[in-house]
């Protein structure tokens, strides 16, 4: 009898425990978001605000087409342009920032690893994932929300919802669960042409569906605060100075462009000018030389992301950023 008495009253509060989630769930979400298990969250839902798109309203790219050096469509690019630079097995490719500051993910499988290429303009944050977890292959979209002022992504399997920084499932059945970050480069056209000759660049797949090449985010990195940010703000540290986050750790550009390489145990991070800032100018090939990061372990890539100091400072509970 106590045994059942017992089932009874779990049933009861996990029923009790499952209204009150749904009913803190905005109404407009469930209505947009029939698939999505809004019971399971690793965040306050009061912390997600709309970025003004609504579901896919900023198109993920799902059929990428490349070219070579010799296409008209790249030969266009500027030396400085950014691109995120991506190798894997020997092979590379180049994602213009011309083209993610309009789609933000491309769904790509690149010489046989199926991977999601990020880039989050309100954090200049580009992130690449390998799109594989447990067992099966995510396809990512956009649901068109910020948090921090980070994109929130979503995988049409599940529905879930993804913080594009951290690469980890905050609503939705994958919540808690983390995407394997890959190697990458935010660098200049011109620096990702000369460590990849027989390289290949994304095009857009239609020429006329946005204004490629120009910026619509103009003096963005120069603003004095981050767009749709309710979070602190570092007292240290101007919130919109590039930083270079590595492994937890991140480092302040005015402090890599000071003394050109920083070295933190076998950690080697690089500064070199030649890139332009993809949130300066409204054409993006004419935006101030923000400068090229590479960060290497005994030669080999590793993961990082160029973003802001407002963003570590926001997902990394006010971890002081190294600024000397």
């Amino acid at each position: 009898m106590k045994k059942l008495l017992l089932n009874c009253f779990l049933l009861i509060l996990g029923t009790f425990v499952s209204f009150v989630a749904q009913a803190q769930v905005p109404s407009s979400w469930t209505y947009e978001w029939k698939n999505t298990d809004f019971t399971k969250h690793a965040v306050e839902f009061g912390e997600i605000l709309s970025g003004g798109p609504p579901k896919d309203g900023i198109p993920s790219i799902d059929k990428p087409i490349f070219a070579g050096y010799g296409d008209e469509r790249v030969m266009k690019m500027a030396p400085t342009e950014p691109v995120i630079g991506v190798v894997i097995n020997g092979q590379a490719r180049a994602y213009p920032l011309y083209v993610l500051t309009w789609h933000e993910i491309v769904n790509d499988e690149f010489n046989g690893v199926p991977i999601t290429v990020t880039f989050c303009p309100l954090c200049n944050s580009s992130i690449v994932f390998d799109r594989r977890l447990d067992g099966r292959v995510l396809d990512f979209g956009t649901t068109g929300k910020l948090r921090n002022s980070d994109m929130v992504m979503y995988d049409r399997q599940t529905e879930s919802w993804w913080q594009q920084f951290l690469g980890q499932g905050i609503v939705g059945e994958m919540t808690g669960k983390r995407l394997t970050m890959l190697p990458s480069r935010l660098e200049s056209f011109a620096n990702f042409k000369k460590r990849a000759p027989d390289g290949q660049v994304l095009v857009p797949t239609n020429p006329r569906m946005r204004n490629y090449g120009q910026n619509p985010y103009a003096g963005y990195d120069t603003a004095s605060f981050p767009f749709l940010y309710r979070g602190d703000m570092p007292d240290y540290i101007d919130p919109m100075v590039r930083i270079v986050v590595v492994e937890g750790k991140a480092w302040s550009f005015p402090l890599l462009v000071k003394k050109g390489t920083v070295v933190d145990g076998d950690l080697e991070i690089t500064w070199q000018s030649g890139q332009n800032s993809a949130l300066d100018t409204r054409a993006i090939r004419e935006g101030r030389d923000v400068g090229n990061i590479t960060v290497r372990r005994r030669g080999h890539d590793v993961v990082h992301d160029v973003t802001f100091a407002f963003v570590y400072h926001a997902f990394h509970d006010g971890k002081r950023i190294i600024t000397n």
